[in-house]
């Protein structure tokens, strides 16, 4: 499942630089699938939307960071837990039960998401 940040995130950007899919924004900030990614061409996001990779997306949160399902792996094939979290000093990212994912789901869009 996908880690997201809770409305107690103080906007310090701690856990921004520490995500390798680079699926963590500031408030208010576009994003893409490529963006820190090897993804070229066309791609399928969660909700089965088709974009292009460099498709600059709306932002999830206007507020607070926030991170996008569509490319968090919850560090999987990367480090032994969600590096976001273990750098968060309030503790605001926490697992969202809206995306649940097996590690074998998490590994491949790892794999697709660095190919």
């Amino acid at each position: 499942m996908a880690i997201k940040i809770t409305e107690e995130c103080i906007n310090c950007g701690a856990c921004e630089p520490e995500c390798p899919n680079n699926a963590i924004y500031e408030g208010g900030v576009q994003w893409a699938i490529a963006d820190g990614t090897t993804v070229t061409g066309s791609f399928v996001l969660n909700d089965g939307t088709i974009v292009d990779a460099n498709d600059r997306l709306p932002a999830i949160s206007t507020d607070i960071y926030y991170i996008t399902p569509n490319k968090c792996t919850e560090c999987q094939g990367f480090h032994e837990e969600p590096q976001c979290a273990s750098v968060c000093p309030v503790d605001c990212c926490v697992r969202d039960e809206d995306y649940k994912e097996t590690v074998d789901q998490l590994m491949a869009k790892k794999e697709l998401l660095h190919a």
